[in-house]
């Protein structure tokens, strides 16, 4: 599939770029949106609507070099689907959060699934991008190589601000082989045996992409060489998992999610962190790095127990007046002075990350 497109490729940047620039004349403030899947992620906002939809295709496709470039609007399952059809994949395993969801969306809002900490995240994929500015201009950042950094590194800058500094149209991504052999496990452990267990293994060489507790049992994926796997198989023992288990806790379906009417908190933690005086209940995921809570605590009382051992906390639950935690004075203020340089009429979803952004 060496550099082809998608069947529904289609160039919708012209007409994009117009509707910047008179936005940006009319001070107009816009809000981009893609799949609309992710919407309750950050704060709600108000403005024109902007969709990228019709701006979709891959426009390059090298397996041989492990490439990709694809535009904005172009749907994640689409892009997904022409990956396996080369035995590839996005290694990070981006979550959708319904049918819709686009690759624009998957940038901007930089979200990774249960491989993160084995294979790193959606910002260590990106090598470029293409974004529109504030005043209609189509620009390139970056290029389609790994090393291809000078000066200023705004193609990763544009991972997860939400939209907020620029439009993107387009993004070069690096994609990875499927792994020969996978399989998943379950072993009933107690909780500090697991965290105990998990930190062991992490100092080893184990073919490690995924580990997350809840309910009185450790699940794993096993990921690599059939020889590798088979090996750590038996050496771990447990039972077999369903490997959809892994799609389920990605996507938030598993029933921990549905079932419990409680806000949910992503907490954010360095590693080898023991259980927080926090009360609800909590899924253990990126082995123990990132943790799921439900709980009715308030956001302040959450935030100060994650700030105690330096993590910080995400509400995941619409309502919640400052969804993401507050940033340190220097930090917003840098954040400010960014926004100003390359949005200066605040035109691109004002307010989705903190009010002043």
């Amino acid at each position: 599939m060496a550099d082809s497109v998608s069947l529904t490729d289609h160039d919708n940047s012209e007409a994009l770029c117009d509707q910047v620039r008179q936005a940006d004349r009319d001070k107009t403030p816009l809000r981009i949106v893609g799949g609309n899947t992710k919407a309750f992620y950050g704060r709600s906002i108000d403005g024109q609507e902007l969709s990228t939809r019709e701006h979709r295709g891959i426009s390059h496709y090298d397996p041989v070099e492990l490439i990709v470039s694809v535009r904005a609007g172009t749907p994640l399952a689409e892009l997904e689907a022409a990956l396996d059809a080369e035995g590839q994949r996005l290694p990070c395993e981006p979550p959708h959060f319904g049918a819709g969801a686009t690759v624009g969306g998957t940038i901007a809002c930089g979200l990774s699934g249960p491989r993160r900490p084995w294979v790193g995240s959606v910002r260590d994929l990106v090598l470029g991008t293409r974004v529109i500015t504030h005043d209609g201009k189509h620009l390139r950042f970056g290029g389609e190589v790994m090393k291809n950094v000078a000066g200023y590194d705004l193609s990763r800058l544009m991972v997860g601000a939400q939209g907020t500094l620029g439009l993107l149209t387009e993004v070069s991504l690096k994609v990875l082989p499927k792994p020969a052999a996978s399989h998943s496990l379950r072993l009933e452990l107690p909780l500090d045996a697991a965290l105990t267990k998990l930190a062991e293994w992490g100092r080893q060489p184990l073919p490690l992409s995924a580990a997350s507790y809840h309910d009185g049992a450790l699940h794993l994926r096993l990921e690599g060489g059939h020889s590798s796997v088979a090996a750590t198989r038996e050496r771990l023992g447990g039972d077999t998992l369903d490997p959809s288990y892994w799609e389920e806790l990605r996507e938030l379906r598993l029933a921990f999610f549905c079932h419990d009417p409680r806000p949910l908190w992503r907490l954010s933690l360095p590693n080898n962190i023991p259980p927080l005086a926090l009360d609800g209940e909590v899924l253990f995921d990126w082995a123990g790095a990132q943790r799921w809570l439900k709980s009715d605590a308030d956001a302040t009382t959450i935030r100060d127990a994650c700030a105690r051992v330096g993590g910080h906390a995400t509400c995941y639950t619409p309502g919640i007046a400052e969804p993401f935690t507050p940033l340190a004075p220097a930090v917003a203020k840098y954040h400010r002075n960014l926004k100003a340089e390359l949005d200066p009429n605040g035109i691109f979803n004002p307010g989705r990350l903190y009010a002043e952004v």
